[in-house]
Order: C-alpha cells, then sequence, then structure tokens
C-alpha cells in the first residue's frame, strides 16, 4: 500500500516529513490513513475539534499531493465541564453509550447535544431531531467553547418524559430493567405517579423500588404511637382516596399531631424514605394488607 503511495507521489521536497506518513512498524500513520479513508468514503464535509487545526494543513497537502479534491473541512470548540475545563474520558464520562446505560433518553441526548455551540432560532430548548435538521444552519455554530452541564442534560430528559404516555415510559423502563417484565402490570400502575419526578430511567427503582420489596431500612424510625394509630384507622377504611385522607387527618387531631408529620411518619413506615410518589395512591397499589403488614413491622 505504502509502497504504491511512494510511486505516485515524491514526498522529496519534505514538505511532508516520513514520519507524518509511516510508524516506525511500517503501518500508516492517522494522518495518511484519514485522508485516504475520508477519500475512499467520499466524505463530503469534515468537522473535528480545535485540536486538530494545527495537522488540517498536512491533510490538506496529502490531498494535494495525490490530486484528490479535498473536502470542505472545519472545527468545533472542544466541550468544557461547567468549570471550563475540558471534557475529558480520563475525568469524565464522554461516550454517548455510557449516558445510554445511565439511563438518559435517547431523543434527549441528541436534544442537548445539539445544544453544544448550535441555538435553535428562537432559543427554543426542546426539539426533535427533525426540527433540528430543518432549522441547523453551520454558519449558526459558534466558536465560544460550549459547557456540558449533566444537569441541564438531565433537565431536558425530565422534560422529555413529561411529553411521553404512559405506555412508552413504561416500555423505555422494561427495557432498561427487564427484571420487571413479569410486573409489567404493577409498572403500569406507578408510571403515572412517578412520571413527573423520573428524569433518567436508573431513578426508576429509588423512586418506585418500595412497590416491590417492603423496605429494609428507614431514613428515620417512624414514631410508634403514629404508627398504631394509623393501623387502626387503615385496618377498618377501605383505600379510596378521600375517605382514607380524612379519617387518617382525623385520627392525627386525635393524638393532637400535626397532619404534616403523620403522614410523614406514614410515608416512612410504608416507603422508608420521607420523599416519593403521592403517598396514599401508592398506597391503593400496595393494597390495605400489604400496607398493616408494613406498618406492624415498622414498629416492631
Amino acid at each position: 500500500f505504502t509502497d504504491c503511495i511512494r510511486g505516485e507521489v515524491s514526498f522529496e521536497n519534505k514538505l511532508i516529513d516520513d514520519q507524518v506518513l509511516l510508524k516506525s512498524d511500517g503501518f500508516p500513520t492517522y494522518h495518511l490513513g484519514v485522508v485516504v479513508d475520508d477519500h475512499i468514503m467520499e466524505i463530503s464535509h469534515i468537522f473535528r475539534g480545535e485540536e486538530w487545526i494545527s495537522s488540517t494543513p498536512k491533510h490538506i497537502l496529502l490531498y494535494s499531493f495525490f490530486g484528490w479534491e479535498p473536502p470542505v473541512i472545519g472545527h468545533l470548540s472542544v466541550l468544557r465541564n461547567p468549570d471550563k475545563s475540558k471534557l475529558s474520558k480520563r475525568k469524565n464520562p464522554v461516550w454517548v453509550g455510557d449516558y445510554r446505560k445511565q439511563g438518559f433518553l435517547p431523543e434527549a441526548i441528541r436534544n442537548y447535544l445539539g445544544t453544544m455551540g448550535w441555538s435553535y432560532p428562537g432559543g427554543k430548548d426542546i426539539f426533535s431531531t427533525q426540527e433540528m435538521i430543518d432549522a441547523f444552519n453551520i454558519a449558526d455554530v459558534q466558536t465560544t467553547a460550549p459547557v456540558f452541564d449533566r444537569e441541564k442534560l438531565r433537565w431536558v430528559s425530565g422534560e422529555y418524559f413529561r411529553s411521553m404516555d404512559d405506555a412508552a415510559i413504561q416500555s423505555g423502563i422494561l427495557a432498561f430493567y427487564p427484571q420487571y417484565e413479569t410486573k409489567k402490570d404493577l409498572v403500569a400502575q406507578i408510571v403515572p405517579l412517578i412520571r413527573n419526578r423520573m428524569k433518567i430511567l436508573s431513578e426508576f427503582e429509588s423512586l418506585a423500588g418500595f412497590f416491590f420489596a417492603a423496605p429494609m431500612v428507614y431514613e428515620r424510625r417512624p414514631n410508634a404511637e403514629y404508627i398504631h394509630s394509623m393501623k387502626t384507622v387503615i385496618s377498618v377504611s377501605s383505600m379510596a382516596h378521600d375517605e382514607l385522607e380524612q379519617k387518617l387527618r382525623a385520627a392525627a387531631e386525635k393524638i393532637q399531631v400535626k397532619p404534616k408529620d403523620y403522614f410523614m411518619d406514614l410515608r416512612l413506615a410504608i416507603t422508608g424514605k420521607t420523599v416519593g410518589p403521592p403517598l396514599l395512591e401508592s398506597m391503593a397499589i400496595l393494597g390495605k394488607e400489604e400496607c398493616v403488614k408494613r406498618l406492624e413491622k415498622a414498629c416492631s
């Protein structure tokens, strides 16, 4: 391969040193390989990071020596962390697959990456891939190094969850957590309660894990007096939201405790946490028998 190249092109003028073309083991360097590869694939436009600016003259010379028409070549500013340091694979997850494994939605990743160095006309933050294709103009790409903010990506992903229907969210959850496939009917009941709280698929277990198993630990131990009171109420009440809420509030007043504190301890007993999906709706899914069991466990 390289002998054929040397037969066609003379590098005696030393505009390009032999070391730019071949490694010590005789294999082509990146500079030679990428030019030949891009030409064979008929690449029309090349955009690389700004750190490759110094290599571009070598590539253009190679195209010239081979008698090939060079593609349009441009350079983009490198991505930065919020602290303005360079985004680096040594310190950061930089592969798209890394973010897919964390549970970010593909649509959200594409959307957010589309804002790196470019802005949708009118400052629109959420847009489809097709909308981005239709609106994109290379002349609008900025030279200022864009900041890759993971929290902003989480926000974008959350916006996508809020725009999806329940069935699509359920499908995404089951694809991310195949172990719940046998409990897909339960997942379907849970989705409406957590859809506005989820930003990435990997948050499903932290938000909804208590539906599948009673808590083993508690953020803090619930008040035993409150728990006994709750157990008495729930044992003789239906799980209808309004009726149950009314009776629990009356029970809280009876033992002279603020309803806010009373319901917080109820949440702790049922979920093990102080925050989570709507409590009474969650209890209706769990059922009376399971809720009573959890109250007994919480004060044992």
